[in-house]
């Protein structure tokens, strides 16, 4: 299997204390402008999904929908993760410039 280049990138970032992790913190980091980039599992419920859009929409932080909850907690060596912030502004437009 190919190393993912984007799961890479929010290992070093959480590596770096540049990740909050969990819907609870993202919102957070969203909701106090510290949030430059929110990444939301593709296989989260629909109610999580349209909650971070709504909510990234409103505060100007950009959403993206990426791989699935098991893999975005490995990738950060967490658990199962739903959601998740990246509060570093450099490894934000790295990571969206792999995603997009």
């Amino acid at each position: 299997m190919k190393p993912d280049k984007a799961l890479q990138m929010l290992g070093l970032a959480q590596r770096a204390g540049a990740i909050k992790s969990g819907e609870f913190m993202t919102e957070n980091s969203v909701k106090d402008g510290s949030a430059y980039l929110v990444i939301v599992a593709g296989d989260a419920s629909d109610n999580t999904r349209k909650q971070f859009l709504n909510m990234c929409d409103f505060y100007k932080v950009p959403v993206r929908f990426y791989s699935d909850k098991e893999t975005l907690g490995h990738c950060i060596g967490k658990e199962f993760r739903a959601s998740l912030a990246v509060t570093n502004e450099g490894l934000a437009v790295k990571i969206l410039s792999i995603i997009d």
